[in-house]
């Protein structure tokens, strides 16, 4: 089936997003402020929002007109990012981040926003939502800067499990093909596998497997196979979509962010060192603000959840405001195109036949 699927029409606003206000490192204040500033710029968005109710009218009629689109729901318990999802499972109930899920479990919303305990929300999503059939793993796509002319490429897994199998990793690509061509798009998505050289003859045993079984289903799955790609490749311009297993992509993202950071900051010091290079800072003002909002974490924030059945946004636990409204920017775009179809219609029609995955099997010999 080709990616004509992807292409059907979305409906209209308005859009409904479910908010966990209680998840982030700053407090619901932050969050607040977030979404007030979202619903300023896009007139299509309505939330619900999620957690102790007193608290969040006081914050809620602070900021104007945001009471008129925002309804908001009592949940009292928090989840903490000290929290084991083993217990948040059995004692979350009555947890904001759990009624921000099952506000898109029921169907009032179409996308949650928290951004809380990554390992309890995954672990909730997969609970509350499940899983679409024929998903073994979801992942965490994010958006990375690269050279690409759309600005970015789509990188998965980024930390939603640490193992994955050769299965694993082709419906990664599936998946990541369908988000950029839908939410970047890339009518052919190039998708490359995260390895340690580009030759066919490297790498792990089920990276060597995933390589022949992307190949063979990217013909038929509407996205192009570019092999093999580097560390270098993450922002580069040879693929689009870089498929990895969570550990590995964790890391990569921790440490771009940091270099991000490191980068902003020897800049601050080089043009601190003297009165010349100071001027030279004025001087090239401009140029140094496009560079500060290209590599700002913040304005990209925002993984995906994806093979659920329910789209779920994770921001940053540190987020700021301006953090809070990318990430609910994200996910009122994912609304808009009806993203959470298009990504089930997607992986039904490249659904890897069971007896190719009995043949794949799992390290500990079950299959998959």
């Amino acid at each position: 089936m080709t990616s004509s699927q992807d292409q059907k029409k979305a409906g209209v606003g308005p859009f409904v997003l479910s908010i966990d206000a209680m998840g982030g490192d700053r407090g619901p204040a932050t969050v607040v402020a977030g979404i007030a500033d979202s619903a300023v710029k896009n007139p299509d968005i309505r939330f619900i929002l999620h957690g102790p109710a007193a608290e969040l009218e006081k914050l809620v009629a602070k900021r104007k007109g945001l009471a008129e689109v925002c309804e908001i729901r009592d949940a009292t318990g928090v989840v903490s990012m000290d929290d084991k999802p083993s217990q948040v499972m059995r004692n979350g109930k009555n947890t904001s981040m759990w009624s921000a899920l099952d506000s898109v479990r029921n169907g009032e919303a179409t996308v949650a926003v928290s951004c809380g305990n990554t390992g309890a929300l995954m672990a909730l999503s997969m609970i509350r939502l499940r899983k679409l059939p024929g998903v073994n793993r979801p992942a965490i796509a994010i958006l990375w800067p690269s050279r690409n002319p759309q600005g970015f490429n789509v990188m998965l897994d980024v930390g939603a499990d640490i193992r994955a199998d050769a299965l694993d990793l082709l419906q990664y690509a599936q998946m990541g093909a369908s988000y950029a061509r839908n939410g970047l798009a890339l009518k052919v998505p190039r998708v490359g596998l995260l390895n340690v050289g580009t030759e066919e003859h490297k790498g792990r045993s089920e990276l060597k497997e995933a390589h022949e079984l992307i190949s063979k289903a990217a013909p038929g799955s509407g996205f192009e196979f570019v092999g093999f790609v580097e560390g270098g490749d993450i922002p580069g311009k040879r693929a689009d979509v870089i498929v990895t297993d969570g550990f590995t992509g964790n890391v990569a993202l921790k440490t771009g962010e940091g270099t991000a950071s490191l980068i902003g900051d020897l800049l601050k010091e080089a043009f601190a060192y003297s009165f010349l290079s100071r001027l030279a800072s004025l001087l090239a003002l401009t140029s140094l603000r496009r560079l500060k909002k290209r590599i700002d974490p913040r304005r990209v924030n925002g993984g995906v959840f994806l093979g659920l059945n329910g789209t779920v946004v994770k921001s940053h636990g540190s987020a700021d405001a301006t953090g809070v409204s990318a990430a609910v920017k994200l996910a009122f775009k994912l609304a808009q195109i009806g993203f959470t179809d298009k990504l089930a219609a997607r992986v039904a029609s490249t659904a890897v036949p069971s007896h190719d995955a009995d043949a794949i099997g799992s390290k500990d010999g079950t299959t998959q």
